[in-house]
Parts: C-alpha cells; sequence; structure tokens
C-alpha cells in the first residue's frame, strides 16, 4: 500500500466522524450518531467511545461527531444527515457547568477534555443545545440522551451556577429519551428496539431510562410517586423529602419506578438494570479501542487523555456514599469487578503502545481499593438501603477481602514490558484499618498497606479525610479523623523502615455544609501540627443528586428534617478557604482577623504564633 492507503486503512480504526470517513467506510448510510461535547478518543474511559463501540458490535454503522459547532449555519449537525435509527447526545465526561465554572463560578480558562486544553469549544448544558438544535433539524428523528449532565439532572434540581430551581432536563431539552447511569446496556436495547421497527414513543418501559409521560391515574404496586417539580420549587422541605426518597431508592438493587410531575406530564425514571456481571463489563472494556485520540487531534494535546492513556480501570461504582460525591448516584453503590484476564490483557496491550516507558500510572477506580468487593449475602444488599456500607462503620455484610487485589497488582508488574505500576486512585485507608472477625481479612489488610506503600507510591500516595470535624465528617459521611492519623503514623513507619522518601497527600474541602470558619480553622491547626501544607484541598462545588447539595440548597438535612449551617456566599465561601494555607502571609492577615472577631486566641496561637512557619521535607515535616 502506498502512504494514501495507509493513512485511509489507520483512519478506520477509529469510528468515522466526518462524511469522508464515513464514505472511506463504503457505507451510504449511518444507524446512529453521537454528538459529544468532548474531544473523540477511542477510549474505555470515554463514554462517546465506549457507546459507539457497544452499538459497533451489535452490527450498527456508528459515527462521533465530537464538539460540534453549535454558532454558526449548523453545518456539524447536518453534514452527516439522518441516521437511520437515532441521534445520541452526551455533554461528556463532566457535567458542564463543573467543566466551565469553578465553585466561585468564575469562568475557567481551560478545558481538559479539548484540543490543546482550549476553552469554549461547547456550550452550557451541552445536552440542552445539541438536543434541542438536533430537534428543530430533524424533528422525526429520535434523539436519546445520556452522560453524566443527562443523569445527574434527570429529576428536578437546584443548579448552583443559576442559582436557582430546575426541572429535569428530559422536558427541558426534548429528547425523546433519557438513559442514566452507565449506558452500555439500556443504549443496547434501545437500538435493538428501533432496528426491530418499534417506534420510539413506545419505548416506555426499558430499564434505565427516563422518559415522558401522563402521570398515572392508579399508580402500580411498584410506582413511588413524587411531589412534582413545582411543588418542590415552591417549597425547599418538600424538595429535601423528594431528595431522601430519591437516594433511597437509587442505593436499593430492585428500586421502584418513579413519577415526577412536570406541568401536565411526568418524568416517568424506569428501574436501573442489575448491576453488570464480570462477563457484561469485561465485553465493555475489551471491545477493540485504539485507546488513542482521533488522527485528527495530530500534534495537540488533550490533557484529559494524558492522565488516563496508561492507567487501567478495574472496576465502576463505589459504596462509600460520601454525601458531596456523584459516583455512586451515576456508576452505582454496587461495584462491578472486571476478570483478572480483561485487566492484564488491558495492561499487555499497553505495554505494546509505541510511547510506554514502563510505568502504569494507575491500576484503580472511583476508589482505589474497591476491587471484587460485594455483599456476602446479597440477599441482605438486595433489602439495603444504607447509602453507604462504611458510614457509620463497615458493614458486617461487606466481604472487604484486599487479597484479589493484591495479586492482581503482582501479576501486572510480572507482564513484560512493566517496571512498575502506581495506584493514582484514592485509597480509603478506613477499610484497610477496619478489623474484621476473619483473621484472613485482617492479614490481606495488612499485605495490601505494605504492598501498596513499598512498591505502588509514585512519590505521593493520595488519601481522602476531607475534614478534621466530627460534626461535619457526620454530614459527609466520612470516617473519624483518627483513622488518618493512624495511617499517617503506619505510613511513615513503612517509609522509615524502608528507606523510602514518599509523601501522604491528604485530600480536604472548605465550605461543607455543616462546615463554620472555626472548623476550618481546627482543621488548619490539626493538620499544621501534623507538619502538613496543604496544597490537594477545594471549595465544596454543589452539583446535582448529591446530598451536600441538597442541604447547601434546602438548609434541612433530608434524614432529620434539621436545620444545618452553609456557607453559601462568595465571601464566606473564599474566607474558608484562605485557612488552608496560614502559612502564606496574604492569608494570615485574614486569618488573624478572623479569629480575633471569634475570640479564639488559642487558634490564633496555634496557627500563627511563635515558631517556625514553614515545614521543610525533611524528617518530621510533611510540605504538601
Amino acid at each position: 500500500m502506498d502512504n494514501g492507503e495507509d493513512k485511509r486503512a489507520d483512519l478506520k480504526r477509529w469510528l468515522p466522524t466526518t462524511k469522508k470517513e464515513v464514505e472511506l467506510r463504503g457505507w451510504d448510510y449511518l444507524d446512529v450518531i453521537i454528538y459529544s461535547g468532548d474531544a473523540y478518543v477511542d477510549h474505555p474511559s470515554f463514554g462517546a467511545a465506549v457507546i459507539g463501540r457497544v452499538l459497533e458490535a451489535e452490527g450498527l454503522r456508528v459515527a462521533i461527531v465530537p464538539q460540534p459547532n453549535w454558532r454558526d449555519d449548523l453545518r456539524d449537525f447536518r453534514k452527516l444527515g439522518r441516521p437511520r435509527l437515532f441521534f445520541g447526545v452526551t455533554a461528556g465526561a463532566m457535567d458542564s457547568m463543573v467543566n466551565h465554572y469553578t465553585a466561585n463560578k468564575r469562568l475557567r480558562s481551560d478545558d481538559a477534555y479539548t484540543p490543546d486544553n482550549k476553552a469554549g469549544m461547547r456550550p452550557d448544558y451541552p445536552t440542552v443545545v445539541y438536543t434541542q438544535i438536533l430537534k428543530r433539524l430533524f424533528p422525526d428523528t429520535p434523539v436519546v440522551a445520556g452522560g453524566i449532565e443527562a443523569s445527574m439532572r434527570r429529576f428536578a434540581h437546584y443548579d448552583y451556577w443559576q442559582d436557582r430551581f430546575r426541572e429535569s432536563i428530559l422536558p427541558e431539552c426534548g429528547a425523546d429519551i433519557l438513559i442514566y447511569g452507565m449506558g452500555e446496556q439500556p443504549v443496547r436495547e434501545i437500538a435493538r428496539q428501533l432496528a426491530a421497527g418499534k417506534p420510539v414513543t413506545e419505548l416506555k418501559g426499558i430499564r434505565q431510562t427516563a422518559v415522558m409521560e401522563a402521570l398515572p391515574q392508579t399508580p402500580g404496586k411498584d410506582d413511588i410517586i413524587l411531589a412534582p417539580y413545582e411543588e418542590c420549587a415552591r417549597s425547599k422541605k418538600t424538595e429535601a423529602e423528594n431528595f431522601r426518597i430519591i437516594e433511597e431508592e437509587g442505593n436499593r438493587i430492585t428500586p421502584y419506578t418513579l413519577w415526577q410531575g412536570h406541568g401536565n406530564r411526568a418524568v416517568k425514571v424506569n428501574p436501573p438494570y442489575p448491576p453488570m456481571s464480570e462477563e457484561e463489563i469485561d465485553a465493555s472494556f475489551d471491545l477493540p479501542y485504539t485507546r488513542m485520540p482521533h488522527p485528527k487531534y495530530k500534534g495537540k494535546r488533550i490533557p484529559a487523555y494524558d492522565m488516563i492513556r496508561f492507567s487501567v480501570n478495574l472496576h465502576r461504582g463505589c459504596f462509600g456514599g460520601c454525601s458531596f460525591c456523584a459516583i455512586a448516584a451515576h456508576q452505582g453503590k454496587q461495584v462491578v469487578s472486571r476478570s483478572e484476564r480483561s485487566i492484564l490483557r488491558e495492561v499487555k496491550a499497553i505495554t505494546e503502545m509505541p510511547d510506554f516507558k514502563g510505568y502504569i500510572s494507575d491500576l484503580g477506580g472511583p476508589s482505589a481499593n474497591m476491587y471484587k468487593m460485594h455483599g456476602k449475602d446479597m440477599e441482605i444488599c438486595r433489602r439495603c438501603r444504607r447509602a453507604s456500607c462504611l458510614f457509620p462503620a463497615v458493614c458486617r455484610n461487606l466481604d472487604c477481602n484486599h487479597a484479589p487485589l493484591t495479586e492482581l497488582y503482582r501479576k501486572a508488574d510480572s507482564i513484560k514490558g512493566v517496571r512498575k505500576s502506581f495506584i493514582g486512585s484514592g485509597i480509603r485507608y478506613d477499610m484497610l484499618l477496619h478489623r474484621n472477625d476473619d483473621e484472613k481479612l485482617n492479614k490481606a489488610a495488612r499485605e495490601y498497606t505494605e504492598e501498596v506503600i513499598c512498591r505502588h507510591v509514585s512519590g505521593r500516595l493520595k488519601v481522602a479525610p476531607e475534614h478534621t470535624s466530627p460534626a461535619v465528617l457526620k454530614l459527609m459521611r466520612k470516617p473519624d479523623f483518627s483513622l488518618f492519623t493512624e495511617f499517617n503514623r503506619i505510613f511513615d513507619n513503612i517509609n522509615r523502615r524502608e528507606g523510602l522518601n514518599q509523601q501522604l497527600v491528604p485530600y480536604f474541602i472548605s465550605s461543607h455544609p455543616g462546615c463554620t470558619a472555626e472548623d476550618m480553622a481546627e482543621l488548619a491547626a490539626i493538620t499544621k501540627k501534623l507538619h502538613f501544607h496543604l496544597e490537594q484541598v477545594q471549595d465544596f462545588t454543589p452539583t446535582p443528586m448529591t446530598l451536600a447539595t441538597e442541604i447547601f440548597y434546602t438548609g434541612i438535612n433530608p434524614y432529620t428534617g434539621e436545620k444545618v449551617y452553609t456557607a453559601r456566599r462568595k465571601e464566606e465561601k473564599l474566607l474558608q478557604r484562605e485557612f488552608f494555607f496560614w502559612y502564606k502571609p496574604e492569608s494570615a492577615a485574614v486569618i488573624r482577623r478572623e479569629l480575633e472577631k471569634a475570640g479564639r486566641r488559642d487558634l490564633i496561637n496555634a496557627l500563627l504564633g511563635g515558631g517556625r512557619r514553614e515545614g521543610g521535607n525533611g524528617k518530621g515535616h510533611k510540605k504538601r
């Protein structure tokens, strides 16, 4: 083959993105066209690629239009014409408003999911903008919305960036069907039924989808009728009560169908599919991804891809239930793990990449150490509504055996071409320190701790205590800070014994519901005493469908009905963040003034008084 033929053959390894690429395959029509707010990276960490490959495996002709221009004559939305089955729409791997704005609502100047980190390549709320354009241009063609933005906004919700209560994104965008959660199973079923000739208006009962329908006159035994959007918009107490039902049902393996009225119609949210089997999740990860950005981006850098190009995702889902986190609401509370075979096959594929230098950046997941973990008695799990299997204490029904993960790390490291694998995901140290009734599980946890600290830390190990205040940690559904102190001691002891110069990097959040300025001052004083200079910190950002966001908006704990103080004003949020940086002169003046007003001379002395203000990198100091 000449150079031109080589390039054409190489292009066919990716799903087509242009008319020319469609013609290159000899296709005269497309079954599905996916519009995405992200650049097209053909990798199992990017949702549009996953859905595209799943549909391709069904024998369908699929194209992806990444980051279409919505400002011009809409040629990007016309260029591939009308698909035979449906349009797919996703905002991308992040909610667009988190992608666009900081916690203080400042416009970001970059976008990690865009070539060369360029901002402004997607609109606010692409799910709404793209869908409305497609419905205007092709009114008779079904549109299926999915991705995290659609998933987390499927019910009426508070929008932090507009500071208002919004209706479900489904009636707003006008899609025919909304897929929530991980979309492989529902999108496959939608495609099959449409291909069989069923009208989209009849696809009302597919699991893990939401549709618009008339509210049932007589609810069935498996129906739950939520308070309608209009009532929730008028009453924060009603909205808080609604949220509790939504979250508790989302935690169950076999939940009901939820209905929420919007005007004279209702959003009907069908129950999810059961958790994927090992074979099903393997089938998704084993699809023929190139693992690379589309060649159209040659010479350009996509930061989100750089972060994961040499990493491997071991599992989905999280049973941690942190109140500020949306992972469980999107991926599910039940952890679904890949087989060793599938994971090691992916590691081997990475070693064959031309620019691989021998280092796997992460063998992880939403939480690094939940691989292969599940309930001992799944019948108990089926009835359970708890948001967290770890809070207020580790569930006695949880099989938290770390042995399979330790063994997996060792097998990955034994593959030819792998010099070392690192753990870049956050570790749940509360599971490592938990004392099980079965001594074999305690031994496995100790061995895992040694394995990670001695062999899998790339200089820094990430953990997330999030706060030091017991009251705030309770609202966060996080363990007592004493467990972090204990893990920090173990980490230091192992490093000293092995002669390693590694750092523990704790993550903390400011202005979380329930947190006061004095709580932040105490956090700063405690972490200073432990010789941490904090860098991995963030200001709480309210995102749809999390407990913390509900408390932020309503001022009410949905589970107790109690009022909860929250720093809502920009000035309050910025002040709380200042306490992280007590060692900076510009922050010290602000901190002193606030603590003097509060009469907390003890905290002024602890943070700013006497002695060295800067910690070194030597023994006994951890500058973060």
